[in-house]
C-alpha cells in the first residue's frame, strides 16, 4: 500500500489538503473543491470540508 502525497489546496485561505490524484485541476494547481478552483465566484463561502471556512 502507498500513501498518497497531499499538497495544499491552492486556494490561500483554504485549510485542506489534497491528494492531486483526486484533485481539481486548474492552470497547474489543485484545489480541493469546485468553490475554490472556481475562486468562489460569486461570493461563495467555504469549501464543504468540515472546519474550513475558506472564500475568495
Amino acid at each position: 500500500m502507498t500513501s498518497a502525497t497531499l499538497v495544499k489546496c491552492a486556494c490561500e485561505p483554504c485549510l485542506c489538503n489534497v491528494d492531486p490524484s483526486k484533485a481539481i485541476a486548474r492552470d497547474g494547481k489543485y484545489y480541493c473543491s469546485e468553490a475554490c478552483a472556481d475562486g468562489h465566484a460569486g461570493g461563495s463561502k467555504g469549501c464543504g470540508h468540515t472546519g474550513c471556512n475558506c472564500h475568495g
